[in-house]
């Protein structure tokens, strides 16, 4: 029987039947990253070099298309090295790690969002209360929060799985993804500790997205009462509602097919759906808060006339 100290190398089988057009898919894909770095880079940029910025809002975008640049960091680079090579091969220790990038980018993801939400919520609600509740020291405190408690969450889950004896090297997907190392275990291994993980963490961002209604049931009651507070809530919220949703169905869409999803798709479809979560919101994001908060839009359109004078 295989175990962990004998499977050192997993093959990644997601582009078998892409060998006619790699050339196609690595020129889109370099391009595609180099434009999902330019665009987040510079939210990031603009928001640190004005200080009329620094803002627990625009400090908190900062931190989202941050985690954009992590999470894609973790895919993209590899995914070119593949379709450059002639066999897609990735180490154990590799596979772990790209796992943990992966889980703990999206959890990031939805943690960030959480704050945002919170954000916006004293915002709007209590605007009275917000400078002081949203102070330097919170902010940094929520920051914290939102990469920490993911981190610390998914490192007991690759811990948990890293002592698992493994009967399967082949994982048919373009990235390694901890719940399909899990099912690669023999059959007589007990993996009761990776399932009450799982479910633990299940448990924590539901509770995150809960919040995130919570708060959004009571900054549309108070919108309701007032003009000026539908005039902040469209500019301010509606950013952050579309980067909710989207995110939102992609990784549904993913843990769907994931978990009851059929063989019998074509590879393409199947692909799309798995880094459906890495392809549309890291690009949307920073185009969205980049065109709907005037401040950033302002800064933008200023340098672009600075560029051409």
């Amino acid at each position: 029987m295989d175990n962990v100290s004998v499977v050192r190398i997993f093959i990644l089988s997601g582009l078998n039947e892409t060998y006619n057009y790699r050339i196609t898919i690595l020129t889109f894909s370099l391009m595609y990253y180099c434009m999902i770095l330019f665009f987040n880079i510079s939210i990031i940029m603009i928001v640190i070099l004005d200080q009329n910025l620094h803002e627990p809002m625009y400090i908190l975008l900062c931190s989202f298309c941050f985690n954009g640049l992590y999470g894609t960091t973790g895919f993209y680079p590899k995914l070119l090295l593949d379709l450059l090579s002639s066999s897609q091969q990735i180490s154990y220790e590799g596979c772990l790690l790209q796992a943990f990038v992966m889980y703990s980018f999206a959890c990031c993801e939805l943690s960030i969002l959480a704050v945002m939400a919170y954000d916006r919520y004293l915002a709007i609600c209590r605007p009275l209360h917000y400078n002081s509740v949203m102070t330097k020291r919170r902010l940094s405190q929520l920051i914290c929060f939102s990469w920490l408690t993911p981190f610390c969450i998914f490192s007991i889950n690759i811990v948990l799985t890293s002592r698992l004896n493994l009967c399967g090297s082949k994982i048919d997907r373009l990235f390694c993804v901890n719940w399909v190392i899990v099912k690669l275990t023999c059959y007589d291994v007990d993996t009761f500790s990776n399932n009450i993980a799982a479910y633990f963490t299940m448990f924590i961002y539901l509770a995150h997205g809960f919040f995130i209604i919570w708060t959004y049931m009571h900054m549309i009651r108070t919108c309701l009462r007032s003009k000026d507070d539908r005039v902040k809530f469209m500019q301010t919220c509606v950013p952050h509602l579309v980067s909710l949703v989207t995110f939102l169905v992609a990784m549904l869409f993913d843990l769907m097919y994931m978990r009851f999803g059929s063989t019998d798709l074509p590879q393409s479809i199947q692909n799309f759906i798995a880094i459906e979560f890495l392809l549309i919101p890291p690009v949307m994001n920073p185009l969205i808060y980049g065109f709907k908060l005037t401040k950033i839009r302002n800064r933008i359109l200023g340098l672009i006339n600075f560029e051409r004078k």
